[in-house]
C-alpha cells in the first residue's frame, strides 16, 4: 500500500448500500418493458442507466433509449427509505478528514439521484462527478479522468474504489490503482471501507 494522491470513491454498492432501491427499481421498468428479468439482472449495477437499457433492448433508437432511461430514473428517484451508508463508511471518511486526502464520489447515477442517495446516507463529497459530467460513463475512463482533472491530481496518483467490472474497468482504463469489494479482482481487495481506512492510516504514518 502506497500513498495516494487522491480516493474516488464509487457510489452505490461501495459508498451507499442502495442495492435493494436499485434492484427494484430496475426490475419494476424491466415488467414494464416486457424484459424479462433474468435478461436485466446481470446489468443493473455500475452502467449508465442509457447502457444498461441498450444492452437489454438493442432496438432501441437514441431516442427511445433516452425515453427508457428517464422513466427508469423516475422509478429510483423517490425510492430511498432502505439507502444507508455502507459498512465502514464512516470510518473511512473520518480517516480521510484526519489525512487531509482529497476524494471524490465517481458515480453513474444522475446529479439528482446521487444527491438524494448520499443525502439519505448522509454523505456530503467535497466533489462529486455524475454521469452527467462526460460524455462516456463507465466501462469508459472519462468519469474518473474527469474526478483527476478537478482535483489537479494525475490519474495514476489515484486510488479508484469499486464494487462492479464496469466501474473496475473504468479505473484501470483511468491508469488507477483500483481497490475492490465483494470479491471483484482488484488491485487491492477489500472486505470492507474499514479495511481501506486501516490500509490508508498505515500507507499515512
Amino acid at each position: 500500500m502506497r500513498r495516494f494522491a487522491a480516493v474516488l470513491l464509487d457510489m452505490d454498492g461501495t459508498l451507499v448500500d442502495s442495492d435493494a432501491a436499485v434492484e427494484r427499481a430496475w426490475l419494476a421498468w424491466a415488467a414494464e418493458a416486457g424484459v424479462a428479468a433474468d435478461q436485466i439482472i446481470p446489468h443493473m449495477h455500475g452502467n449508465p442507466a442509457s447502457t444498461t437499457i441498450r444492452a437489454v433492448q438493442p432496438h432501441l433508437d437514441p431516442a427511445g433509449v433516452r425515453r427508457a432511461a428517464a422513466r427508469q430514473l423516475e422509478l429510483q428517484y423517490g425510492d430511498l427509505d432502505d439507502v444507508v451508508p455502507i459498512a465502514g463508511a464512516a470510518r473511512l471518511l473520518v480517516t480521510l478528514k484526519e489525512l487531509d486526502l482529497p476524494w471524490a464520489v465517481v458515480t453513474s447515477a444522475d446529479r439528482r439521484l446521487a444527491l438524494a442517495r448520499l443525502g439519505a446516507a448522509g454523505i456530503d463529497p467535497p466533489l462529486l462527478v455524475t454521469v452527467e459530467d462526460t460524455p462516456r460513463g463507465k466501462p469508459a475512463p472519462d468519469p474518473y479522468l474527469e474526478a483527476a482533472a478537478r482535483l489537479g491530481v494525475p490519474p495514476g496518483d489515484c486510488l479508484v474504489v469499486e464494487d462492479s467490472q464496469p466501474g473496475l474497468d473504468a479505473g484501470r482504463a483511468a491508469g488507477a490503482t483500483v481497490a475492490t469489494l465483494r470479491g471483484l479482482d482488484g488491485d487491492l481487495r477489500l472486505g470492507d471501507l474499514g479495511d481501506l481506512a486501516d490500509l490508508l492510516t498505515t500507507a499515512g504514518q
